[in-house]
């Protein structure tokens, strides 16, 4: 098969072939464009192989291109070009071996039979030539070409090998499925769960990397099930197996957790393209099996499973090595307060929506995304009352929002004045001064007025017996 009239339309790969031409080396785009180019799904990331120097390659193409910059990393043996919005990187054929403790392979100069060889997956594993005797030719050693005809994830050689030579394939085998809509082939993925606990030897960052481009797909919950059938989900993330599973006492059982997880978190995925909110969704419900509680009359409770739950926000994300900054502390606001809106919509009062939007400040529309993603019944009439209660609550949260400005409060009183007004040290006190002006605000109490807060502090502060200094 000859992609010549492909590659014909990107005027890199003729600038390429002639570079590598001029070295007398083989040259390939290989790996993920050309499966990408097969299948019609853009790429903006460029891998060649040549059998030789990859460096003096990207330097000879750099020239050609009016003196480029390039980036040489010389423990891998590559080097990188950007080139008119692609990333373009050069790398020698390679012959790889493992060792057992490791997934860092012991490298060395190889042909493109040994390259192909080392390669994830079929799909990944095609090379098309760009030299002009071969220009367009397609080199298929394993029926990649099939492979994506029939959506199927496949390794080149023994599956067993390759998921125990670099167990972070397992993972990848997972992704590919998830992004691409692919199934895994059977003996492959009899292969990971076999190896799975082989995971132990990948960096938790490389885990999360490959996790996080799973929950950013369409349907998040496909690469999921595969990651709980696998046995790799258990190997990182045991929190959220323990949601797995049914318990009845008395023909009374809770739905499972792991599912209406999985449910939420696509329905999320329907609603927004942001990777925090997904992850919110996944974590909304992650403290239900340890508050989970049996009680005769009503049944199974999960009672303040969303405050334990925002409580194990941070210790789950450091575990996961994902950010401890802003991103954490939106997560754990939302799980903290995903139950806050259903509540709301039983009983809506202005003071309870004001303290919902203090609370929820600028991440009140994510919240209010996944109020509506947590609502997974079967039951086409119930979840169209809950929506529509949603519907209901955020209504009179726009109008109490454009009546308080709740959303960009800003205390009148500040605690410097407080303590110069009564002369006193900064200490409890004066957050308790501070904290009955809000309360006062969000109750609806008083306006949120300067005139009238002043009014209050001054109350509070002779209850407490301090008396203002008169300038």
């Amino acid at each position: 098969m000859n992609f010549s009239s492909e590659l014909d339309n990107n005027q890199i790969f003729t600038t390429i072939g002639k570079a590598a031409d001029r070295l007398g080396v083989d040259c390939y785009v290989v790996g993920g464009y050309v499966r990408d180019l097969i299948m019609k799904r853009p790429s903006k990331d460029v891998d060649f192989v040549c059998v030789g120097s990859g460096i003096a390659l990207a330097q000879e193409v750099a020239q050609s291109l009016g003196g480029l910059r390039v980036t040489i990393f010389k423990n891998f043996g590559t080097a990188r070009i950007d080139w008119e919005g692609f990333e373009l990187e050069f790398v020698g054929a390679r012959k790889e071996s493992y060792r057992e403790d490791s997934r860092k392979p012991l490298v060395e100069d190889g042909t493109l039979e040994d390259d192909q060889n080392r390669r994830d997956f079929t799909i990944n594993a095609m090379a098309i030539s760009l030299n002009a005797d071969k220009w367009g030719t397609l080199i298929d050693p394993f029926d990649g070409l099939a492979d994506i005809k029939k959506k199927i994830i496949r390794t080149p050689l023994a599956p067993e090998i390759t998921f125990s030579d670099d167990p972070l394939r397992m993972m990848r085998a997972i992704r590919f499925a998830a992004q691409l809509n692919f199934d895994i082939e059977a003996s492959t993925f009899e292969a990971i769960t076999v190896n799975a606990s082989r995971l132990k030897i990948v960096s938790m960052e490389r885990i999360i990397d490959e996790l996080n481009k799973i929950i950013l797909t369409p349907t998040p919950s496909y690469g999921f099930k595969l990651l709980f059938h696998s046995g790799l989900l258990k190997e990182f993330f045991p929190e959220m197996v323990e949601l797995h599973g049914v318990e009845n006492i008395d023909n009374k059982g809770h739905k499972d957790n792991f599912y209406h997880t999985l449910q939420v978190l696509d329905n999320t995925a329907k609603t927004s393209e942001d990777l925090w909110l997904r992850w919110a969704a996944i974590l909304h419900d992650i403290a239900k099996p340890a508050t989970k509680r049996f009680d005769k009359v009503h049944g199974w409770t999960f009672h303040g499973h969303e405050d334990k739950g925002a409580r194990m926000v941070p210790k789950i994300f450091r575990r996961l090595k994902l950010p401890l900054d802003e991103r954490m502390l939106f997560v754990q606001k939302l799980v903290r307060l995903h139950l806050r809106p259903i509540a709301l919509a039983k009983a809506v009062t202005d003071s309870a929506v004001r303290r919902l939007l203090f609370e929820a400040g600028e991440d009140t529309e994510a919240l209010m995304l996944l109020c509506r993603a947590d609502v997974t019944s079967k039951n086409g009439e119930k979840v169209a009352k809950y929506l529509n209660n949603f519907d209901w609550v955020e209504e009179r949260m726009a109008i109490v929002e454009e009546k308080d400005k709740v959303r960009s409060f800003q205390p009148p009183i500040k605690g410097d004045e407080i303590i110069e007004l009564f002369n006193i040290p900064p200490g409890p006190i004066v957050g308790e001064i501070k904290e009955q002006i809000k309360d006062a605000i969000l109750d609806g109490e008083i306006e949120n007025d300067r005139e009238q807060a002043y009014a209050l502090m001054l109350k509070i502060a002779e209850k407490k017996g301090l008396d203002k200094i008169d300038k």
